[in-house]
């Protein structure tokens, strides 16, 4: 029996073919930008709500173990960053599975939430000045806000775009492309496959965190909380894209 998925039911002429084409162009297309939005939250949060990692839990991770061992008193809003992604990633999950949609319409999906989110953090920002006090109870709230975001945008790539290069794993990044370059310049046999066209998109996704982070640090020295316009503008241009 031939079933319909909610996707079907709202394109009945799309074909899987074109699915899979859409899907490839925005795995191509969607990274870089990402990206981008991942150093801005990065770096904006981290300057303004008390040096915390908003696009990398591993690094609170790093920090509230060393202050657990330590003996320092612990950061509440960075301690509670970590359930909060998990809490978060969780939720994208059930709202993918609700949805019923899969690839470029599962993504649509969860771009819009991630600019919601994104606007959210914005609009309360403006409000309540949270970088006035990156310690207390607003800038805590502002951290779950942009944590929430880029849990969004993590779970994007497992869950509808599988063969997009995450934003999540910088390091990984790097390692990949340090590893192939030195095999790309070496006259021996490589030692691991080669993939041009991978090696360029780590390359974009390096370069685009980095400008992220470049430019968010100048927009907080001249927006202050505004800042946070940036990248919910970027967040837009994600969900327009063709």
């Amino acid at each position: 029996m031939l079933t319909l998925t909610t996707s079907d039911a709202i394109h009945p002429s799309r074909r899987p073919s074109d699915d899979a084409l859409a899907l490839s162009q925005l795995e191509e297309r969607l990274p870089p930008l990402l990206s981008v939005i991942a150093g801005m939250v990065d770096l904006t949060g981290f300057f303004t709500l008390g040096n915390i990692f908003t696009a990398h839990a591993t690094g609170n991770l790093v920090v509230i173990a060393a202050k657990a061992v330590r003996g320092g008193p612990l950061d509440l809003a960075q301690t509670l960053s970590v359930p909060v992604f998990i809490l978060a990633v969780a939720a994208v999950w059930l709202l993918a599975r609700a949805s019923g949609r899969r690839g470029p319409g599962l993504t649509r999906l969860l771009l819009q939430v991630q600019f919601l989110l994104l606007t959210g953090i914005l609009i309360f920002s403006v409000i309540t000045k949270p970088s006035a006090n990156p310690h207390g109870l607003m800038a805590g709230i502002a951290v779950m806000i942009a944590v929430s975001a880029m849990a969004c945008q993590f779970a994007l790539f497992r869950l509808a775009l599988p063969g997009g290069i995450s934003t999540a794993v910088m390091t990984g990044n790097l390692t990949n492309t340090v590893l192939s370059l030195m095999d790309m310049l070496s006259n021996k046999r490589p030692l691991m496959t080669v993939d041009a066209g991978r090696l360029k998109r780590s390359l974009y996704l390096l370069f685009g965190f980095l400008v992220g982070c470049i430019v968010a640090a100048a927009a907080i020295s001249l927006l202050a909380d505004w800042a946070w316009s940036l990248p919910v503008a970027l967040a837009a241009v994600a969900v327009a894209l063709p």
